[in-house]
């Protein structure tokens, strides 16, 4: 680097790099990324360039990543005349042949009146960036400069504010349902005139589980989710009048009664208690039963009003906002969007563990025989029982206290629309036979859908046993027959961390394609599927990467659609928006716009017509997942993995929601990972893309491609489908590089330190360097992650082989790694300088560098501001009535301001650089 501090700090890195990656091209011994990270060290110690100049340069660095990440969701949306794309969906739907006559109102009728296409907002800890970022990225994605300024790094986030997030996006959401309606509409009156607007269209609709999903959640109380779908009620009601205000006296009445209904449920609302006790449960209790005929519990009253206020409507578009209105609350009942509740497998067999005292455990097949003969004897003679607020205090059992709480929602705030009920983990049919029970218990059987959730391979491959077992029972035959409806939801972040995101998808989809005879040989042909992918914005959760049409066919692939209609089976699709990277797509008016548009052109496509290769090859496509599948589990279950995974990958992460990554030790700092599954699916995908390799999406490609390079060249030119797949390992590609993970493998090797010291003529670095290699070595991680480095290695290479434009990662994305490279490195050489001091608070000195060396550096410099007050003694100059001498030791200034001080503001600088390789990735986790 110059002697003098370059006027473009970015430019001469950049340049730097790029000579570097070019020399490395021909030295295959070369790294350049730690050479950068080496080099830039050095100006740092000599003083050329400062850490204030760094944390400009990552700011820069992070707004051009935001503006380009802006860029992209604005084309991955495919934004344009979105109203008119939706005006082209009504029109072809009235007219398939704009030559020919316009189809029957019945067919138009059925086509717009059956939900095809559900959009769930979750909560999955997907907030990565400050609320105020967020929006300014998506106005930037309309066309609206990027301020100058803004924070990148996520701010800690409550269940109220991923609550209010979620609103704000559903409620624009709403807008844009609102306009496909009204294209509907519009282009229904050319043909069939104002009979048009007896319609009531729902094609698509929106859904939520925020606040009410405890899957892996304690801190969501039944008080809570009660009291979160109270206010979506109110968000409705208060909508729905403010959207009939304006169309003056012809819907007073109409504002008049959802006025009165908005300020009951206001109530209702207020009373819910925050920590639930006899007293204030007894008041929310009186609160619900007392104001429910104001708050209503169906929209009916409001749905009478409606055609006489289209009767006195004085024109045309005042007739068109009301029939648009209904529609809308039809749709939706009194919420905003439609309610999921979720909760997990073990919390379900627990509850009627207590209930009925079955001892047998459903992960044993020896007696799963036996325990579906007594859950069938328990469901032939269940009787509904009566229960009141106090008994839902009073429950103890997770799942029964779920059960009654959708009891009281139906009962008490909305019972025309059913509730999802998702079960996590279901890999027995006896699970979905349990939870039939319990909503036959409560009385609620009827306007529940209970729904497994398969998410792991195991369940992916036995998913249509799961099903065979239930289906088998006539209970949960006649159940399905009474709603005509099969609720099934597939995960892919889970699935594809262990089998792969490619793997995972043939096995989903593969599951999808045996329904149709399945669910025929159960004599259920005519009941609708609901299939809800799970799946998120980045690839690792499996988020198609090229646009949100590709997504969408990405997840429900032509064929499987094809087979499932000609099974007549009719389907409806759900996909997941999920957090704050989903609620993107419904950041502004326009974003929610768009992105209803393409769900509207999948939800009405046309079958496909030409057949895929893929299928036609059928023997050569399983061969090819089951590799990925066989190497990835190696890869999963090779120790060096979970070391890599929790070095310090964790340490890169601010929070993003309200769950730890990693279980906790006993003795405090993180506890050692030994297995991929100790972390969640959402850090460990983002911890890929912080070590810049994205093994998820990439591992076991390079042995099946190898296996026939022909003929994966071929699939890959010919095959729709497979293209589609190798999409997401294109992305893949372009996040990842084996430098960048080499040289975050060679972090944690002893040897490099140890050459370093042997090298280096600074005073005192020879000492600090020695000192992280002998802490290094206690860590012990450096063996396991080289050989499962070599493993990676190996299959990349292959890859790249038998892909030779698979696309490399950019040089800005590469120099985010080298910086935080250089700074980690930098902290660690402070974290060795720590002062000796006698053990406290349960920790050592030595365990307080090896958790600054895993990036554990908040809690530890908490830890060390106690143990090294920095604050002189309170009592220094006070007469305390006799002699004193000096006080020494009394505080501890100095050591702030040179170790404890920069590492804190270098660690920063480590995490900010983290939030611009997010914003390159385009996604977390």
């Amino acid at each position: 680097m110059d002697d003098a501090t370059p006027t473009d700090l970015l430019a001469d890195l950049l340049a730097r790099l790029r000579a570097a990656r070019e020399a490395a091209a021909a030295d295959p011994f070369g790294d350049p990324v730690l050479l950068v990270a080496l080099d830039l060290s050095r100006a740092l110690d000599e003083g050329r360039v400062t850490i204030g100049a760094l944390a400009g340069l990552i700011a820069r660095m992070a707004r051009e990543a935001a503006q380009d990440r802006a860029g992209r969701l604005a084309t991955y949306l495919g934004m344009g005349d979105d109203a008119a794309a939706l005006a082209a969906v009504a029109a072809r739907l009235v007219r398939p042949d704009p030559e020919d006559s316009p189809v029957p109102y019945a067919a138009f009728r059925e086509a717009v009146e059956r939900t095809r296409f559900a959009a769930v907002f979750t909560a999955h800890p997907t907030f990565s960036m400050p609320l105020a970022t967020g929006t300014a990225l998506a106005e930037a994605a309309c066309g609206a400069a990027l301020p100058e300024g803004l924070s990148h790094r996520p701010a800690p986030v409550t269940l109220e504010e991923e609550f209010a997030q979620a609103g704000a996006a559903i409620a624009r959401g709403r807008d844009a349902l609102d306009a496909l309606s009204a294209a509907l509409f519009e282009a229904a009156r050319v043909v069939w005139g104002e009979r048009a607007l007896q319609l009531r269209p729902r094609p698509v609709i929106l859904t939520t589980w925020v606040g009410y999903d405890t899957d892996g959640r304690t801190d969501i109380g039944w008080n809570d989710t009660l009291r979160l779908r109270l206010r979506m009620k109110r968000l409705q009601l208060a909508r729905l009048a403010d959207r009939l205000e304006p169309l003056g006296a012809c819907a007073a009445p109409l504002v008049a009664r959802a006025r009165e209904a908005e300020e009951a449920v206001a109530a209702q609302e207020a009373a819910a208690p925050v920590k639930p006790d006899a007293q204030t449960t007894r008041a929310f209790a009186l609160a619900m039963i007392g104001r429910r005929e104001a708050a209503m519990t169906t929209p009916d009253p409001l749905l009478a009003l409606f055609p006489a206020a289209i009767e006195a409507a004085p024109d045309a578009a005042t007739r068109m906002a009301l029939a648009v209105q209904r529609a809308g609350l039809a749709a939706h009942g009194l919420a905003l969007a439609h309610t999921h509740v979720r909760l997990n497998a073990a919390q379900v067999h627990n509850a009627l563990r207590q209930r009925l005292g079955i001892a047998a455990s459903p992960e044993d097949r020896a007696a799963r025989r036996g325990l579906l003969t007594q859950i069938n004897a328990a469901l032939a003679e269940v009787e509904a029982v009566p229960f009141d607020f106090g008994a839902l205090l009073g429950e103890q059992a997770s799942a029964v206290r779920l059960v009654m709480t959708c009891a009281q929602v139906i009962k008490h705030v909305d019972g025309s629309q059913p509730i999802r009920f998702l079960i996590a983990e279901t890999e027995t049919g006896y699970t979905l036979l349990a939870a039939l029970w319990l909503a036959k218990r409560f009385g609620i059987a009827d306007r529940v859908e209970i729904s497994p959730l398969f998410e792991t391979a195991d369940a992916l491959e036995r998913g249509e046993r799961v099903l065979e077992e239930a289906l088998r029972s006539p209970h949960f035959r006649d159940y399905l027959r009474q709603h005509g409806r099969l609720c099934l939801q597939f995960g892919y972040s889970d699935s594809g961390r262990y089998v792969g995101q490619l793997a995972a998808s043939y096995l989903a989809e593969r599951l999808k394609i045996r329904l149709a005879e399945q669910m025929r040989r159960h004599g259920l042909e005519g009941i609708e599927l609901v299939l809800f992918d799970t799946h998120g914005e980045s690839i690792g959760r499996g988020g198609h990467p090229d646009s949100l049409a590709d997504r969408f066919a990405y997840l429900s692939p032509p064929a499987a659609r094809a087979a499932l209609a000609a099974a007549n089976l009719p389907l409806r699709e759900e996909t997941a928006f999920q957090g704050g990277d989903g609620y993107l797509l419904f950041g502004t008016e326009r974003l929610a716009l768009a992105t209803v548009a393409r769900i509207a052109e999948h939800a009405f496509a046309p079958p496909a017509e030409a057949a895929d290769p893929i299928y036609a090859e059928a023997d050569w496509g399983t061969d090819f997942f089951a590799t990925i599948r066989r190497e990835m589990a190696t890869l999963v279950e090779d120790p060096g993995y979970a070391a890599l995974l929790g070095a310090f990958g964790p340490g890169l992460l601010d929070k993003t929601g309200s769950r730890p990554a990693a279980r906790q030790s006993d003795t405090g700092g993180p506890a050692r990972i030994t297995h991929p599954s100790q972390l969640r699916a959402i850090p460990n995908n983002a911890i890929l893309h912080q070590m810049g390799f994205l093994a998820n999406t990439l591992h076991g490609l390079g042995a099946a491609a190898a296996a026939h390079p022909e003929a994966f060249a071929d699939l890959a030119a010919r095959s729709p489908r497979f293209a589609r797949a190798l999409a997401m390992a294109k992305r893949a590609a372009a996040c990842s590089d084996l430098g960048v993970l080499r040289a975050a493998v060679d972090m944690l090797d002893p040897s490099p330190w140890l050459d370093r010291a042997g090298f280096t003529k600074r005073p005192g670095r020879r000492e600090a360097l020695t000192s992280v290699a002998n802490a290094l070595e206690r860590l012990g991680l450096s063996a396991a992650t080289r050989r499962m480095f070599r493993r990676l290695q190996a299959d990349h290479q292959a890859l790249r082989a038998a892909w030779p434009d698979l696309p490399v990662m950019q040089d800005r994305l590469v120099l985010a790694h080298a910086l935080r490279l250089c700074l980690a490195q930098r902290l660690w050489l402070l974290a060795v300088s720590l002062p000796e001091f006698s053990p406290r608070h349960g920790a050592t000195r030595d365990a307080l560098v090896a958790r600054l060396l895993q990036l554990d550096v908040p809690p530890v410099l908490d830890l060390l501001g106690e143990i090294f007050p920095a604050a002189p003694d309170p009592s220094s100059g006070l007469d305390f009535g006799e002699p004193t001498g000096p006080r020494e030791g009394a505080s501890y200034a100095a050591e702030h301001a040179a170790i404890f001080g920069p590492m804190g503001a270098i660690f920063a600088l480590v995490r900010e650089c983290s939030a611009v390789i997010s914003h390159e990735v385009g996604a977390f986790g």
